[in-house]
């Protein structure tokens, strides 16, 4: 099986779950909403539940850039992204979105990539800022702790295979794929507090 073939059937997949998740999700935000206007709940429960649903929906829509089919020319507009950052935002990790423009899909989904294995290196959150200019992503966090794993972050140079990953680590998998897919290439740094990644 060729490596694209590959690629292509791992977004086929995260395509169609995503796809088949995000309406029972938005069916239940409808359902809150509608409670919440009759009034027939209110107060921390139905808070808790509120929060819970615009989480999983924007994990959802995060997820179906990242891991999902992307058509030749396939847009994603800023508003968007940025938009589903801002609900997966907490008072533990929080995301800035600079890039002004409407860009496309394929560019997109190597942020979200490159930005998910970012994550895994705050143990204790931190800010991750994602940048585009020039052709380049930049994805760069601050934080109190930085611990990248060096087994890890080894694979971002270069396609490797999926022999001693775990599930929660696949996005080490995808993004160097897909930056191959581009033309690029992965480069990590970090010092001082701050951790970024170029592609």
């Amino acid at each position: 099986m060729t490596q694209d073939l590959t690629r292509d059937i791992a977004a086929m997949i995260g395509s169609r779950i995503c796809h088949d998740l995000i309406s029972p999700v938005g069916a239940i935000s409808n359902g809150v909403e509608l409670m919440a206007m009759s009034g027939a709940g209110t107060g921390p429960e139905l808070s808790l539940i509120s929060e819970s649903v615009d989480n999983a929906n924007a994990r959802v829509k995060f997820f179906r850039i990242a891991f999902g089919m992307a058509s030749l020319g396939q847009m994603v507009s800023r508003n968007e992204i940025s938009g589903i950052l801002h609900a997966l935002s907490t008072h533990r990790l929080s995301y800035v979105w600079a890039p002004e423009e409407d860009l496309e899909r394929e560019e997109v989904k190597l942020a979200c990539l490159m930005l998910m294995c970012i994550e895994t290196a705050l143990p204790r959150g931190g800010e991750i800022k994602v940048s585009y200019n020039g052709g380049q992503w930049v994805v760069r966090a601050k934080a109190d702790r930085i611990e990248p794993s060096p087994d890890l972050w080894a694979r971002l140079g270069a396609v490797s295979s999926s022999e001693g990953l775990k599930p929660s680590e696949v996005q080490f998998l995808l993004a160097p794929m897909q930056a191959e897919a581009l033309g690029r290439r992965i480069v990590h740094s970090s010092g001082d507090g701050v951790i970024s990644l170029t592609a």
